[in-house]
């Protein structure tokens, strides 16, 4: 468990956040230079608290009563965007180096495992210069975990490898989640990854915190509707096939990716942009919109101009939001309480980061 809280003066910035992260990945999202990753060098100890606390497992780390504990002391695990290896040293010894500062007894993670899941077992007698971005990244983070740490702090680790890389290191990274059982704290300004990973996200603007919550409540909320965005979470079922479709299944009804994806019965969060979702209140016959939800209509905010994001609580638990016509939803009559159907195309999910 995990405790901020931070009242930093960065020059003219002043950033003032306060949350805490248990088990999974909780993530800090926001634009650049919100203060994410002024916050992660603050848990991890490369900048010295000026007010405030830091506690990890019940244990001060930090606070303003002078007390700093040293960086190599924490038992915290650092990611960041750029894989930092030891370019003399081999991927073996790059991969060992954590472990020196961790007392035997304190070791619980063996380096087997880190190795197979991560892939890396036939890059062991390289060295950085001869891998790949990605390749390098999944060396960074088998040498953060062999340090056996406490907690795993992972600023940006994706942003500098391009989309196949990304996606290469996404399960990986799930893997680490579900496998180690060490709490992470994960710095992103990417939907996706957020969506895929965290279980509860921590929205920053301008050094402070704005929303928080899960992620399929975060990403409902925006200012400008092509920003709004609904996760629905299901199992995937068995592909089809023929026509290379994959069926997300939920409680209110299935969810049809573009293309093959497996295994089959593993949880799928599907990112549906507000603007892509269409409302009915009658299930549609004669489209060829695969994707139909039911559900009951929540909110209707007011407000002046043409259009709304409309509030649907899905049928078996889950939101969805749509972005619709005001004049939609007075033809529609489209109240709290009124069952209606959503309809997503298939082509305009992003079947990639699920």
């Amino acid at each position: 468990m995990i405790d901020v809280e931070i009242r930093q003066r960065l020059g003219d910035f002043l950033l003032d956040v306060a949350f805490s992260g248990g088990t999974g990945v909780t993530a800090l999202f926001g634009p650049s230079g919100s203060g994410k990753s002024s916050v992660i060098k603050v848990i991890a100890g490369l900048t010295r608290l000026d007010a405030g606390r830091v506690v990890l497992d019940g244990k001060v780390l930090a606070d303003d009563a002078g007390r700093h504990a040293p960086p190599h002391r924490r038992r915290i695990g650092v990611v960041f965007q750029e894989a930092r290896l030891f370019p003399h040293l081999s991927v073996r010894r790059n991969l060992r180096y954590g472990r020196l500062f961790t007392p035997r007894a304190e070791r619980r993670i063996a380096e087997g495992p880190v190795i197979d899941t991560l892939g890396i077992g036939h890059l062991l007698d390289r060295h950085p210069a001869t891998l790949s971005g990605g390749e390098q990244q999944r060396v960074a983070i088998g040498r953060a975990l062999l340090a056996s740490p406490r907690l795993l702090l992972m600023d940006e680790p994706l942003a500098a490898l391009d989309g196949p890389r990304r996606l290469e290191i996404l399960p990986l990274i799930e893997a680490l989640r579900d496998e180690f059982g060490i709490p992470i704290v994960y710095v992103s300004h990417a939907v996706d990854e957020v969506a895929r990973l965290a279980g509860r996200v921590v929205v920053l603007e301008a050094g402070k915190v704005v929303r928080e919550g899960a992620p399929a409540d975060v990403f409902r909320v925006a200012a400008d509707r092509f920003e709004i965005v609904s996760v629905v979470e299901g199992r995937l079922g068995k592909p089809d096939d023929a026509f290379q479709l994959t069926p997300v299944e939920t409680p209110a009804g299935i969810v049809w990716l573009t293309g093959i994806i497996r295994p089959e019965g593993r949880t799928a969060h599907v990112l549906v942009r507000a603007i892509d979702v269409a409302l009915a209140t009658h299930r549609p016959v004669g489209v060829s919109i695969r994707t139909v939800l039911t559900g009951t209509v929540a909110a209707v905010p007011d407000g002046p101009g043409p259009s709304v994001t409309v509030d649907v609580t899905l049928d078996g638990g889950g939101r969805l939001a749509a972005s619709v016509t005001r004049a939609a939803v007075a033809d529609l009559e489209l109240v709290p309480g009124r069952p209606v159907f959503a309809l997503v195309k298939s082509v305009a999910l992003d079947e990639r980061p699920v």
